[in-house]
């Protein structure tokens, strides 16, 4: 029998156990990093918030000049399908548009490339491991990388361009912290691999508006954030601003909103989860099972 406990892809129209799933050596998406993608939580047996995720994927790729010959309706049986296959209750779902290989061979023009979908499921993914997040996360600020400029890679298209967060992530390990968090070359922070940030300071927050991904969790938090009473403000965030901060909180659909206890030397509510940061996340996870956000996935037997 085919093992789905680790998860499952759907690949050229069928649904294969994760191990077994493959694109081609060739294909742009591994040659040339030419691929965008989304990813949407999957949380005791529903998505959430399934149409903003395939709002920012569709934009992502009219915006990278792809056809990927699914429309929304496809794109969704193809997620609903794969992930009741896999039977996974609480799962992270990749949906993928990858350039493809040149039709005509040696070709270096991209609208040469066959352009496809595919899509893949693991059991839900923690960017920071929930005892971490309960107690404050400790990130590092790069001293070495910046993020990549908006103007040679947009962020708001969900990227596989990595080099700049796996390099940050090593300064990070090395300096024993769960993760990393880059400034832009004007002394602004940005965001981390996989995250947004927030800056709480009595009772306005502020989380970076230009060189980020504006990520759907993010708009989430943003949204929680109102209706606690606060105020918020999507701008430019100075690294000086950001370490005068009372609270500093990350969001990320692989795991919502994540307490910072530490930035560097700097510690927050006392080295500790803010009470704020703590009621946010409280209520993200609550909001997960609000019927109106979730599509819920049909298993069979």
């Amino acid at each position: 029998m085919p093992d789905f406990t680790k998860g499952a892809a759907w690949i050229r129209g069928e649904v294969v156990p994760i191990a077994e799933a493959s694109i081609g050596v060739t294909d742009w998406a591994v040659t040339h990093s030419d691929v965008t993608y989304d990813v949407v939580p999957v949380w005791d047996g529903g998505f959430f918030r399934l149409g903003d995720y395939l709002d920012r994927f569709e934009a992502s790729v009219a915006a990278c000049h792809m056809q990927i010959g699914m429309d929304r309706a496809a794109i969704t049986r193809a997620l609903s399908d794969m992930v009741a296959r896999s039977g996974l209750r609480r799962a992270y779902v990749a949906m993928v548009a990858a350039r493809g290989t040149p039709i005509i061979p040696g070709s270096r023009d991209p609208r040469d490339c066959a352009n496809h979908f595919y899509a893949w499921c693991v059991p839900y993914v923690h960017v920071v491991k929930p005892d971490v997040a309960e107690a404050g996360a400790r990130v590092w600020l790069s001293d070495e990388v910046r993020r990549i400029p908006a103007d040679s890679v947009n962020p708001l298209v969900k990227n596989y361009h990595w080099g700049d967060f796996t390099q940050g992530l090593f300064e990070a390990k090395e300096a024993g912290f769960e993760t990393v968090l880059l400034p832009d070359h004007a002394g602004n922070v940005t965001e981390g691999p996989g995250f947004n940030i927030f800056a709480l300071k009595g009772d306005r927050v502020v989380t970076p508006q230009d060189g980020v991904l504006h990520g759907i969790t993010r708009r989430t938090a943003i949204e929680l954030c109102a209706a606690e009473g606060l105020s918020i403000e999507t701008r430019a965030l100075p690294i000086s601003e950001l370490m005068q901060a009372d609270e500093v909180f990350l969001s990320t659909s692989g795991g919502g909103i994540i307490p910072v206890a530490q930035i560097g030397e700097r510690r927050f509510s006392n080295g500790a989860a803010g009470p704020v940061a703590l009621r946010l996340r409280a209520r993200y996870f609550a909001r997960l099972e609000a019927p109106d956000d979730r599509t819920e996935i049909e298993y069979g037997a």
